[in-house]
């Protein structure tokens, strides 16, 4: 055993050494960033889809919050909000959004298979992670409801992915998750813990703590300019509105599918928050005593695919007594109309709250002039897409922001993404590539003649994801 002197001289040497090669200084703590707009895309489990809507549950399940669906059987939430260490990789964000199932029909109208996840909120740190959600589910044998938020349901599987040195935003592909035995339990039973369960993909844009919010996207619709030119200009006038559809979320599927392998265009301002457009910049009248409402919207979308071409434009919102119409000009390869009315909805209540008139969600008709406009595809009476309208009627009214879903491409890598500049980049080079230092270090020890072999343990490769 080496006494306390020659150890000490021996590390003396080392650092000098080290020094004298460039390593870099230790370099301090980078703050923690803010996680601010994203997405996460997780089937929840393949086969429980299939199970719900096939011929024994004989059910169906629904979006809610704004969740949308991509790809064959994902579900897609949305507004990333959170926290992410770039020199310790830890990451926590919360999405909005929720699917819920239901099956089993029961004689009395009722459901023996009710679940609804919601608000999952994806916590990693060293490679590992766990999946919360806000889980409502109907034990399938005593027929009892419970409701939990925050329920540990997935634990996640990093292994081998590095997740330091993200400056701009973090992206995941195909994370592996496990039921967990609290995930189970809400599962009211149908999977046992340990599970596999549908991998997940996520990608959410980061920016420094210390900045300040950004000015608003075009999507929350509340630019300066506009608030500033809201005005009472006369009785029930306004000038602040907007109305959310999605059309409909199998016609969104059929355009982007292997049959009509089309696409969407938005242009006039209309945005797209996944499982529903905007159609901003509405104006107006209200009448609260009468329950009337009139507002045309900006923003146009054109979908084109296989034998395929339908645009809508110039939307506008008629509501009266308790009832509302949607209505749109239409040009389409086989129909083409002027203010054609669409689809109705049930609007019994338009009391502003607040300065502001909001419906969320309400269930939606097509008429029969829609069945014409969509080309048959859909007959009249046949259930589209909710509608959300959304009206202010004072300055201080601010309305809905439209669902963030992040500025990544929908093609993430497997790794954070680390578009690095300035002091970022030279500080993630001094943490996250240690290992080409140390390397480096080493061989220049040999050279000198020292002793020390300075191991480097290389990560292990990621598993694949779980069948």
């Amino acid at each position: 055993m080496l006494s306390s002197g020659p150890v000490r001289v021996l590390t003396v040497g080392l650092l000098a050494a080290l020094l004298a090669i460039g390593l870099p200084a230790a370099s301090s703590h980078a703050e923690n960033r803010t996680v601010s707009g994203g997405r996460l895309d997780w089937g929840i489990k393949a086969s429980f889809q299939s199970y719900v809507t096939g011929p024994i549950a004989n059910g169906s399940w629904s979006l809610i919050g704004g969740a949308a669906t991509v790809g064959q059987s994902n579900f897609r939430f949305h507004s990333a909000q959170g926290t992410y260490d770039p020199d310790s990789g830890a990451f926590s964000a919360t999405f909005s959004g929720g699917v819920r199932f239901i099956g089993h029909r029961q004689s009395d109208g009722s459901h023996q298979l009710e679940l609804t996840i919601s608000r999952p909120r994806v916590s990693l740190a060293g490679g590992g992670g766990t999946l919360y959600a806000d889980v409502t589910s109907k034990d399938r044998n005593t027929g009892k409801t419970t409701s939990a938020s925050g329920v540990p349901f997935a634990s996640l599987n990093i292994a081998g992915v590095n997740m330091r040195g993200g400056s701009t935003a973090v992206q995941l592909q195909n994370v592996p998750a496990t039921l967990t035995a609290e995930g189970a339990k809400s599962f009211a039973g149908y999977y046992t813990a340990g599970t596999p369960l549908d991998p997940l993909t996520l990608s959410a844009d980061i920016r420094p703590a210390q900045q300040q919010k950004p000015d608003p996207k075009p999507s929350d619709n509340s630019a300066p300019k506009k608030k500033d030119k809201r005005t009472e200009r006369s009785k029930g006038g306004f000038e602040d509105a907007a109305v959310d559809w999605g059309v409909r979320r199998t016609f969104r599927e059929y355009v982007t599918g292997p049959v009509a392998q089309g696409r969407w265009r938005l242009s006039a301002g209309a945005q797209d928050g996944g499982a529903l457009f905007r159609f901003p910049d509405g104006t107006g009248g209200y009448d609260p005593k009468k329950g009337t409402l009139e507002a045309d919207f900006t923003g146009r979308i054109r979908f084109t695919g296989e034998q395929l071409d339908l645009a809508l434009s110039g939307v506008a919102v008629r509501v009266e007594d308790g009832s509302g119409t949607l209505s749109a000009d239409v040009s389409g390869s086989d129909f083409t109309g002027k203010d054609v009315p669409l689809v109705t909805f049930p609007a019994e209540s338009l009391k502003p709250k607040d300065g502001l008139v909001n419906l969320r969600e309400v269930p939606t008709k097509l008429t029969r002039e829609g069945a014409e406009a969509f080309g048959g595809m859909y007959r009249a009476g046949s259930s589209m897409d909710p509608v959300s309208l959304a009206v202010a009627l004072d300055k201080k009214a601010e309305l809905p922001a439209l669902p963030d879903l992040g500025s990544a491409d929908d093609q993430p890598t497997s790794t954070p993404k680390a578009a690095l500049d300035g002091e970022q980049q030279q500080r993630t080079t001094s943490t996250s590539s240690a290992a080409g230092w140390y390397g480096g270090g080493a061989a220049a020890l040999l050279a000198l003649g020292g002793a020390f072999a300075l191991i480097h343990r290389r990560r292990s490769r990621r598993p694949s994801p779980a069948e």
